[in-house]
């Protein structure tokens, strides 16, 4: 691409410009700012719509009692069994059954602490989930 080609659509963070590397007239690259490109805002708006999708429908197994409040927290820190096992330090078995409500009521101490660090909270917060999501930064894109 080139310098003069580089797209200044205003994207998903306003104002805020990135830099892309172009061609300029010497045919050198160079660094060039841009505020953006529609194509990248749209794909990263469906993309963060569907993490907020999964995060709201997980939300609801929890309340319903099929999934544990860890569920909510690995989702909405966008993890999934394999990369929280690693992050604690446990067997993937093991998280898969702690997503479970019955698993997770059997959880020691010593257990929950791990989460409770993987996901910066304390354990009383680890055990709870919000009524409801709140996320006030998407809410011009609805």
């Amino acid at each position: 691409m080139r310098k003069y080609e580089v797209p200044q659509d205003v994207g998903l963070a306003g104002e805020m410009c990135e830099v892309n590397y172009a061609l300029n007239e010497n045919g050198e690259y160079e660094l060039v700012p841009s505020y953006g490109w529609e194509v990248k805002t749209v794909t990263l708006k469906q993309a963060w719509e569907e993490i907020l999708q999964s995060v709201e429908d997980v939300l609801e197994k929890v309340k319903a009692g099929r999934l544990s409040p860890l569920a909510y927290h690995m989702v909405a820190h966008q993890m999934d069994e394999k990369l929280l096992a690693k992050y604690a330090g446990l067997s993937r078995w093991r998280v898969k059954r702690h997503l479970k409500p019955r698993g997770f009521r059997r959880l020691k101490p010593g257990i929950l602490q791990r989460y409770a660090w993987v996901f910066e909270l304390g354990q009383e917060e680890l055990c709870h989930v919000p009524s409801s999501i709140n996320f006030s930064f998407f809410a011009n894109w609805k």
